[in-house]
């Protein structure tokens, strides 16, 4: 932070990630405004925490963005307060720092641009013919929008409407969900989607459960809207063709989830929008049949279904809950449609690492011995996830998602035949040598193709590096 904020002395804030909660307390240092003071007091610096659950902010931000003992808590989350005085500490929990971010100057489009083109670059090079970016308000529709104008969109792409602020201020929401979403629409491109925090992460314990947390009495999380507010919202969002995607890490979320699209089923009719679960992490056993009766996709991430120090974060709820985490394979056995997704930046954003580890449950990396909890997969059904199933919650499973006659040439060549390796640390570094999108050529690895006169969109030399450990 100090070398950035050195180097870049014109920037009116320091926005950047990640701290770690568990790794300050075995400092014996409190996260918050009186530690980033310490560092950096004469500029604003926020910086989220490894989940994207929390912010630490210093002092300064505070004061920027009017955060005060007197700021009431916004109803999607909250602001930490020291038990004594009630001033803030610096530490703001789920949409609580969207207050912050509403303080910021806009994200430049210059940057969005770059953002989203290398996204997707990346996102090419990995073999991803199609994606949904969640979060989105007008400024990064309209970045989206120029890259599809201009030919760089080489993948199909779901965008998903923030609600209520979870992230950022979203300030035509209300125009967009009315209608504007529609001047967002071509052959690879739509905004027809809200997403939704219906609850918080297991990191801070906010994750809403069916029964309290072990060690408390009664906390089960918490819910950012009313069970009503909850019912009221899907039912109409899915009368006016709006596909709900839900954030929902606890099983009690999921559960009131799926009672609204259930309510939404019966006053609007069964053939209305695929609404989606987003990450799904714990869910009712009794609640696996539902997704395939109502329509509704479970998509899984991050992707933390390996032994890993932030997949153990993850399981605080329970040895009986946990014991099914991320389970794609009693959706996938119930008859449900079962996606992975990566929740990027969260967890890395190679689709290879969560390919494998769907089937192996083990670190692709070998850094751990043991297998993790839940229930493996088979290739079979891992391909699946990755093609078909993520064709049918976009809708789009009519002319995508497998190889038929009369679909469209969404293919991907790759340097080895799956079926013939050994699962465990051979498939997570998967090479992909070509990437077409309706026929027309966006990745070659190789360059095979230039003697034939073809260029691909994407060069090797322009795709940045993600790390793919997390």
């Amino acid at each position: 932070m100090v070398d950035y904020a050195e180097a870049k002395p014109d920037e009116e804030w320091i926005y950047g990630q990640y701290f770690v909660h568990f790794t300050f307390r075995q400092a014996g240092l409190k996260a918050g405004k009186e530690w980033l003071d310490s560092i950096i007091s004469d500029r604003p610096i926020a910086i989220l925490d490894r989940s994207w659950g929390s912010m630490m902010v210093n002092s300064k931000a505070l004061a920027l963005a009017r955060i005060t003992a007197d700021t009431p808590d916004p109803g999607n989350g909250y602001i930490e307060r020291d038990s004594i005085t009630g001033e803030p500490t610096g530490i703001l929990v789920d949409g609580a720092y969207a207050l912050i971010h509403g303080a910021m100057p806009p994200t430049p489009m210059h940057a969005l641009l770059r953002a989203y083109r290398e996204g997707m670059q990346y996102q090419s090079s990995r073999g991803v013919v199609a994606t949904k970016y969640v979060h989105v308000c007008e400024h990064r529709l309209n970045a989206l929008s120029t890259l599809d104008k201009a030919g760089e969109m080489t993948l199909r792409v779901e965008a998903a409407i923030s609600w209520q602020d979870d992230i950022f201020p979203v300030k035509r929401r209300w125009e967009l969900i009315a209608g504007e979403r529609h001047y967002y629409r071509s052959a690879r491109f739509n905004a027809n989607a809200v997403k939704f925090h219906f609850d918080g992460v297991h990191e801070t314990q906010s994750s809403y459960l069916s029964t309290p947390w072990p060690g408390e009495s009664t906390w089960r999380g918490s819910l950012n809207m009313t069970p009503e507010h909850i019912c009221d919202m899907v039912v109409d969002l899915d009368r006016k063709g709006i596909r709900v995607i839900a954030h929902c890490t606890g099983d009690g979320s999921s559960d009131l989830f799926l009672d609204a699209v259930a309510e939404a089923r019966r006053l609007n009719g069964p053939n209305g929008m695929r609404h989606q679960c987003a990450h799904s992490t714990l869910l009712m056993e009794e609640n696996l049949v539902r997704f395939n009766a109502l329509d509704v996709t479970a998509e899984f991430s991050p992707v933390l279904w390996y032994p890993s120090d932030f997949s153990y974060a993850r399981t605080k709820a329970g040895e009986e809950r946990i014991k099914n985490i991320y389970n794609f394979k009693g959706v996938i056995d119930a008859g449900g449609n079962a996606v992975m997704g990566t929740d990027w930046p969260v967890a890395n954003i190679n689709p290879w690492v969560g390919f494998e580890t769907m089937i192996t449950r083990k670190n692709p990396w070998g850094e751990r011995e043991e297998t993790f909890y839940g229930s493996t997969i088979s290739i079979e059904q891992a391909l699946r996830v990755m093609t078909i199933n993520g064709a049918w919650s976009m809708g789009i499973d009519d002319k995508a998602g497998s190889i038929e006659v009369g679909k469209s040439a969404d293919l991907i060549v790759l340097d080895r035949n799956l079926f013939d390796l050994e699962p465990q640390g051979n498939m997570h570094n998967t090479q992909v040598d070509v990437t077409l999108i309706e026929g027309q050529l966006v990745w070659d690895r190789l360059e095979q193709f230039k003697a034939c006169g073809l260029t691909a969109v994407w060069h090797k030399d322009e795709v940045p590096e993600f790390y793919d450990k997390m």
